[in-house]
This record gives C-alpha cells, sequence and structure tokens, in this order.
C-alpha cells in the first residue's frame, strides 16, 4: 500500500464521480460532529425544540452517510479506479463510518437523558468532549486534504487530533468520576444513561484518532 496512491486525490474529484462521493462523505461525517456540538449545547440549555431539531437533523445526516458508503462501495466495485487506490478508500469511508456511527449512537443517548436532572458539572464535561470532538474531526478533515499535497501539514493536523484525543480522554475519566461521585443522588437507569454517553462520545474520539493514525500512515508512504 502505498499512500502515493491518493496524490492530489482531492484534485481529481472532479473528473471521478467516486471520488466525489468520497468527499461528500467526509465532509457529511464532519458535518456531524458539528450537529452533535450544537445537540449537546443544546442539551445543556434544555432547549427541548433545539434538541429535537438537532437530532432529527444528525439522524437524517446519518443515513446519508450509509447510503454515500453503500453507493461508493458500489462505484469501486466498478473498476473506476486502480485496485490498490479502491484499497485505500475503502479504508478512509470504513474508518468514518465507524466514527459517524458512534456520533450517532450519543444523540441516541442524549435523546434517553432528556428531562432527566443530574448536575450540572457532568453536563459541562460534555459540552466540552463535544466541542473537542468537533475541533478533532475538523482536522482530521484538513490531513486528509493534505495527503499528496503537504505531508507536513498532514502531519501537524493529524497532530491536532492526538492532542484532542488525549483531552478528550481526561474529560472521560472526570466526567466517570463525577458520575461515581453523584450516583447516589440519581437512580440507576439515569447512571447507566449518563455513562453510555460518555461512552459513546469518548469511542466517537478513538475514531477520529484510528482514522488520523491511518492518514499519517498513508503521508507517510509517500515518495520524497
Amino acid at each position: 500500500m502505498s499512500g502515493s496512491r491518493l496524490l492530489s486525490w482531492f484534485e481529481k474529484r472532479r473528473r471521478s464521480k467516486t471520488l466525489s462521493l468520497a468527499q461528500q462523505h467526509i465532509n457529511l461525517a464532519v458535518q456531524t460532529t458539528r450537529e452533535l456540538e450544537i445537540l449537546l449545547d443544546a442539551f445543556a440549555k434544555g432547549d427541548s425544540k433545539a434538541i429535537d431539531a438537532s437530532i432529527d437533523r444528525l439522524f437524517k445526516e446519518e443515513v446519508e452517510i450509509d447510503n454515500l458508503r453503500r453507493t461508493i462501495m458500489e462505484e469501486l466495485s466498478k473498476g473506476e479506479l486502480p485496485a490498490s487506490y479502491r484499497e485505500d478508500l475503502k479504508g478512509l469511508v470504513s474508518r468514518l463510518d465507524e466514527m459517524a456511527d458512534k456520533v450517532k449512537d450519543s444523540a441516541r443517548s442524549v435523546k434517553v437523558l432528556v428531562g432527566v436532572e443530574f448536575p450540572k458539572e457532568i453536563m459541562d464535561e460534555y459540552v466540552q468532549i463535544g466541542k473537542n470532538l468537533a475541533e478533532s474531526v475538523q482536522s482530521l478533515r484538513a490531513s486528509i486534504e493534505a495527503l499528496g499535497v503537504d505531508i507536513q501539514q498532514v502531519r501537524n493536523a493529524a497532530d491536532e487530533v492526538d492532542r484532542l484525543e488525549s483531552a478528550i480522554d481526561d474529560e472521560y475519566l472526570e466526567t466517570k468520576v463525577l458520575i461515581i461521585r453523584h450516583g447516589k443522588d440519581l437512580d440507576a437507569a439515569a447512571v447507566m444513561a449518563l455513562r453510555d454517553l460518555v461512552e459513546y462520545l469518548e469511542q466517537a474520539s478513538d475514531a477520529a484518532l484510528r482514522t488520523a493514525e491511518y492518514v499519517r500512515v498513508l503521508a507517510a508512504e509517500e515518495p520524497g
């Protein structure tokens, strides 16, 4: 596998239906994390109308991502691109799909928690994780777009994903500590839902990190 196969692939997307679809897939994956950030902010404010609207948009975006993934895989099977190139695109699409799935799981957890009362300091941690996750995925997109164009930019953007994932890990641990600390004041179902939400947020961050690591490998294999 050679990262040079993705050399300037974004420059070629206008001439390739498959690459154009892949660009749409990446953009939607980034959009879902931004939508999750909006959702968590609305959740913190107790804005039920905004929560419902955000969840609706996020679920629709995730359906679009699934449809795009299927279409991309169908296009790849037609052999428009070299076999090795198709392998790299499948890798990117699969990893971004995993991240989008965890974002949707997070949204489901928020939906379950609507109306549940719990300490503001726990909510603040969720909001911060959402902000860091959205920023992390923006850096991930920058890393992907720099493939074949600027290897140092690939690395710098991937390093930013690493930094933000580390921050999210710290926030994940702090949130778990807070849930345990306040557990006696919450019912068992609420504790379980709160734990599910932070788990899904952390798993989305891990999926972004794995994608960045994959992009870093592709860049390292480019010539020169």
